[in-house]
């Protein structure tokens, strides 16, 4: 994606719509339009409630909501800021946020934000939307992954415990997947959004790094290769599903609701999913095994809300930020979605402060590891989803497959 190409076509779109718009601006400026990002089928009522609330406070204004699929997000965000039709606010993956402030798209909100309302969030969540000491997103979805568990398929198994190391998960995963033609020991993502990060649970808990300290790729070292060797070898071994890289995040956890797969690595968000829509599956929370070493890694993940820089309405849509963010709504989201929670106060509910799931991944925050905020990561990151795919197929040799890819990736940290 050309996003210099897109940022000088949005600024000068965004010219010609302004000089265009300047006789209805006065009538149009209490029209907030948000993008929201679809995490469940939950997730447009929750925002449509929100706007209700906030006009039946404003009357006169009108927050209109677009519910995009998370899969076409990018790709509807990248055609409206070209045709400089953007919403006023927009959910974004926040490792896309560098690309969106390099080309001046999203609008610092420092000068909205005083002290209590900063003091609102969890620091680690509202770090990653600071660039140069400007806040330019607020976290409006939080999570860090950790490994679900099939307490039924570990007994059935003769296995008294979740894997602590991935060793123990191999055997564990072959002894699970002995037990019927339909059960699969451990469930592997291997396509679309997020196929690299399942491989990084592996490559971190093996002591890799996604950039070495050079500035280089980590995919052409020793990490990398036994990482991607232990994958295969499960594919290969059949205690994992067959054709992974035709399954999604999605398919996996829906072969673990329907008590098919004995542990699989996801969000919090799979917490309520099951007790929604498989009550008497009988599974536990731990953390992702730990390498050779005793290394662990998981992957904290943060989107965030923008204001876009050519809005007009920036004080009411800044208004109905203030609304989402207070503690009764972020309550609402976070407990419905099933997202770890980013304001301190929600975490201090009981409903979050006790819940047991939702303490495994609190603690494994200290090991949780955020993609790198550089100019190009989404294209990084589809570089290594097709090298791994490749490998989990059986078309390449691992170590040439993975020095293709870093080199391929170096041009671009380059």
């Amino acid at each position: 994606m050309d996003f210099k190409r897109i940022g000088n076509r949005f600024l000068a779109g965004t010219a010609l719509v302004a000089a265009a718009l300047v006789p209805l601006a006065s009538a149009q400026a209490q029209t907030v339009r948000v993008t929201v990002a679809e995490y469940s089928s939950l997730t447009g009522r929750y925002f449509e409630e929100a706007a209700a609330a906030f006009e039946a406070a404003n009357p006169g204004t009108d927050i209109q909501i677009e519910v995009v699929p998370w899969n076409v997000l990018l790709q509807t965000l990248t055609t409206d800021i070209s045709g400089g039709v953007n919403a006023d606010l927009s959910i974004i993956g926040t490792r896309w946020l560098l690309d969106f402030v390099e080309q001046d798209i999203a609008q610092p909100l420092d000068g909205f934000m005083d002290q209590a309302f900063t003091d609102r969030f969890i620091p680690t969540f509202l770090t990653p939307s600071v660039m140069d000491g400007q806040t330019f997103g607020l976290p409006v979805a939080a999570s860090a992954r950790a490994m679900y568990y099939n307490q039924d398929l570990l007994d059935q198994a003769g296995i008294d415990r979740p894997p602590e190391t991935w060793a123990e998960l191999a055997e564990a995963a072959t002894a699970i997947s002995a037990l019927g033609d339909d059960i699969y020991g451990f469930g592997v993502q291997g396509n679309e959004v997020e196929t690299d990060v399942y491989f990084y649970y592996a490559f971190w808990s093996h002591g890799g790094n996604l950039i070495d300290p050079d500035g280089t790729s980590g995919l052409d070292t020793e990490a990398a290769y036994q990482a991607a060797a232990l994958y295969r070898d499960l594919i290969d071994s059949g205690a994992t599903q067959p054709g992974v890289t035709s399954y999604t995040r999605e398919d996996v956890q829906n072969l673990f609701k329907q008590g098919r797969v004995g542990m699989m690595m996801t969000a919090p968000f799979l917490s309520t999913q099951i007790r929604d829509e498989a009550p008497d599956l009988n599974y536990g929370v731990a953390a992702i095994p730990a390498g050779p070493g005793g290394d662990r890694g998981t992957y904290g993940v943060t989107d965030s809300i923008i204001m876009f820089a050519n809005t007009e309405v920036a004080d009411t849509a800044w208004a109905f930020l203030d609304l989402l963010f207070t503690q009764e709504w972020r309550s609402k989201f976070t407990g419905g979605e099933g997202f770890l929670p980013v304001n301190a106060a929600v975490a201090e509910e009981p409903a979050f402060a006790e819940d047991p799931d939702l303490a495994v991944f609190a603690s494994v925050l200290p090991d949780a590891r955020f993609a790198p905020v550089i100019a190009g990561w989404e294209e990084i990151a589809d570089i290594t989803s097709s090298a791994l795919q490749r490998i989990y197929l059986g078309q390449g040799d691992i170590e040439e497959t993975l020095n293709d890819a870093a080199a391929e990736i170096d041009g671009i940290l380059n």
